[in-house]
This record gives structure tokens, sequence and C-alpha cells, in this order.
């Protein structure tokens, strides 16, 4: 974390993700002082400037002194925010959290290839995150060091091998979050339908997906074989296996999983279109 304590970082955009990084990059030694945030909404910028953090809506102002940027911006008006500071990176690193914004498009939005691409997902609001991340080979190990340190602050940092992992990354971790509430959602309403009180069936729930959680984090084992450990022959877990197998929840899970890659892969085909 020692490069990154050392940095000016600034962020474009100042929502939930740039606010989750922001307090975990505070939270790991960084100053207030070196952290600027440009953002055009008043209410955001009263709420960020309560953590003692430098506070703008000059996004040229704002990234002058930085040797980090973060763009943390909705995919929507990318264009309009970045045409405006084309040329101007030079000797930054870029980081983008932009869902969907490929590198080539940023690169030609801003004139720099010095740019490494984030999938972040939303439990970094609770420094839990799962954030995969990518840069071309243009991209030095050290720069690639300081994107990972910057990122960590929040959760753990994956690197992929090439950009269309991305789309993969999006698919498991990005919209991951969501099938786990689901599932929680469901169980907490089976709960109910067997009797119990909603919020009985709650804790229960919330405290079984947390405790599934760190043992699979923690354990030796594989998932695989910790769900062979709690099935007994002819016993409850198996009961409730046989149902999620005859239908076929673990084939629809995949073909799930398929076509939200799909559709990320759609989702940044229509950026790179609207911002030529």
């Amino acid at each position: 974390m020692s490069a990154a304590l050392n940095c000016n970082i600034c962020f474009i955009g100042g929502g939930n993700m740039a606010q989750a990084l922001i307090g975990g990059l505070i939270n790991r030694g960084l100053p207030a002082t070196r952290i600027t945030v440009s953002d055009p909404v008043e209410k955001v910028r009263q709420l960020l400037q309560e953590k003692d953090v430098h506070v703008t809506d000059d996004n040229i102002a704002a990234i002058k002194d930085a040797d980090v940027v973060v763009f943390a911006v909705k995919p929507q008006v990318l264009a309009n925010v970045l045409k405006p500071l084309k040329g101007l990176f030079e000797g930054k690193l870029i980081i983008s959290i932009v869902a969907g914004a490929e590198i080539n498009t940023i690169s030609n939005l801003t004139g720099t290839d010095q740019i490494v691409r984030v999938m972040p997902n939303t439990p970094a609001l609770v420094q839990t995150g799962a954030h995969g991340l990518y840069a071309t080979d243009v991209v030095a190990a050290k720069d690639r060091d300081l994107a990972s340190q910057v990122l960590s602050a929040t959760g753990l940092t994956i690197w992929v091998n090439t950009e269309a992992q991305i789309d993969a990354v999006t698919a498991v971790s990005g919209s991951g979050p969501a099938y786990f509430f689901y599932m929680m959602e469901s169980m907490i309403r089976a709960g109910k339908n067997l009797g119990l009180d909603e919020k009985v069936a709650t804790a229960l729930t919330l405290q079984t997906a947390l405790g599934a959680a760190q043992m699979a984090i923690t354990s030796s084992n594989s998932p695989a074989e910790l769900r062979k450990n709690v099935t007994s022959p002819n016993g409850t877990t198996q009961a409730a296996l046989e149902v999620f197998d005859r239908a076929q929840i673990s084939q629809n899970i995949q073909t799930a999983l398929a076509a939200a890659q799909k559709r990320s892969q759609e989702l940044a085909q229509e950026l790179s279109d609207s911002t030529k």
C-alpha cells in the first residue's frame, strides 16, 4: 500500500463506488488531503467534504495535480465528461470502473493508453468487494501494482489475462451479489411458508449465507466437497438437493451467467459505438 499512500488520487464521479474506494483508502492510511473528487451534484460534494477530501465540480482542475485518476461516472455520460479532458492525462494512471467502457474506448476519449479497466462489485461498500482488473502490456508493472493497491482497499483484486474476460468477471462477480440476494429472498420466503417468523427466517438465512461463504473461503476443501460433507445419505439436505437437480438449477445458473456475459459484451459495443 506504500505506493498508493504517496499518490494524489482524483475521482471523476463521487457516487457509491467512489465513496467506497475513498473510505477504504482513508482507512488504509491515505491522507484525505491527497484525494480530490469532482462531481456535478452539490449534495454529493457536501457529503464527501465531510471526509475532509477536496471537492470540486471542475474536472480539469481536479485532475491537474493527480497521479491517479479514477473514472467513476455513468457509462452514458462518459463521452461528454472525457472529451473536454483529452490530452490532459500525460504522466497519470487512469483506473476506470465504468461499466462496459473498453480500454480502446477510453483511450480514444482521453488520448492516453495508461489505463487499467476494473469490474468492481457492490460489496466494496462494506470492504468485501471482488474486483477484476485488466490492462494492456503498455501499462508498467509498477502501475499495475498501484492499481491493485487502490482497489484492494475495498476487497479482493484479481487480474485477468484478456479484456474479453472482463465480461466473464461481470457475469460472475459484478452481477453476482444479486444472484445471492435472490437466493436469500427465496430462502426467507420458504422459511415463512414453513411457519417461521419473517425476522427469524431472515436472521437464519443471512447468517447461514455468511457462514457458508466463510467456510468456503477458509477451508482447504472445494465448495463441491463442502457440499458433500453436509449431505448425509437419505437425509434432509439430500432431499432438497434432489429437487434442485430435477429442476436443473446448476445448468440454469450456468445459462444465466452466459446471458449476463453476452449482455456485458453488447453493452460494451453499444457504448463504443455511441462514443465514435
